[in-house]
């Protein structure tokens, strides 16, 4: 639909002027930028608006999407895998961008989003799985969730889950993240009864793989309610385990 189109749809009454401007909008953002064609109507069809992978993209590129996002009023920005020289780049149009340097996240979000009732657990099995963990803490964070992390609970020394397993039990949704063998998401699987996503990491010495030994482990898991994103997808993890939070409903705004 083009904005002709679009215009004589308002004449008619057949659309609101709210939806006008949201059809404009789409329109406009159209071939705005050669390398990028970012989806603007994503937040309304999934609550969610489109994030930035900035892996794979230069540092101009990056900025170019910021920007292009702001100038269309996206109020909530989310770019992973994000080096410092590019969030450097993307600050020079949005002065507002806040980074945090373990897990190469960087955000936008004066508005946040409401929050969910539920509460989101993030479990790490070791300190070298972090920039995961993080990026899945930050993600569900920035979703709208209330997040807590709970670190270096590997099943080495099980006795540190085992002294954690009320925090674990207060959870909706628990993400495990485990490099190795990834054992750990097994574990908590077979100890409480809420939902487990669990995320591979490529922590490990030379049979681990990369990752696929701990991804083979988590998706042959004989604990019941665990499920399994790709190696070191922090952000799925976040994303899917906000999904599920989401099931809980919204607080109410005091």
């Amino acid at each position: 639909m083009n904005t002709t189109e679009i215009l004589q749809r308002l004449e008619k009454k057949e659309i609101t002027i709210e939806e006008a401007e949201k059809l404009l909008k789409a329109e406009t953002a159209t071939d705005e930028l050669e390398y990028a064609n970012i989806d603007y109507e994503r937040e309304e069809r999934t609550g969610v608006p489109e994030v930035i992978y900035c892996a794979g993209k230069t540092a101009v590129q990056v900025r170019g999407i910021v920007q292009n996002m702001r100038e269309h009023g996206q109020k909530h920005i989310l770019g992973t895998r994000c080096s410092r020289e590019k969030y450097e780049a993307a600050k020079e149009v949005c002065p507002e961008l806040e980074y945090e340097e373990l897990s190469r996240i960087m955000i936008y979000q004066p508005e946040p989003f409401p929050l969910n009732k539920g509460k989101i657990l993030i479990a790490c099995a070791g300190t070298s799985d972090l920039p995961v963990a993080k990026e899945a803490a930050l993600t569900a964070r920035f979703l709208g969730n209330e997040v807590e992390e709970v670190y270096d609970v590997g099943v080495a020394g099980i006795h540190r889950l085992f002294a954690r397993m009320d925090t674990i039990e207060s959870a909706s949704v628990i993400v495990a993240v485990a490099g190795m063998e990834g054992a750990l998401a097994s574990v908590i699987g077979g100890l409480t009864d809420k939902p487990v996503i669990a995320v591979p990491t490529s922590v490990g010495y030379g049979a681990n793989l990369g990752g696929v030994t701990a991804l083979l482990a988590m998706l042959n898991s004989c604990a019941s309610g665990v499920s399994v994103v790709n190696i070191d997808n922090g952000f799925g993890a976040g994303y899917m385990a906000h999904s599920i939070n989401c099931l809980t409903g919204k607080r109410e705004e005091k």
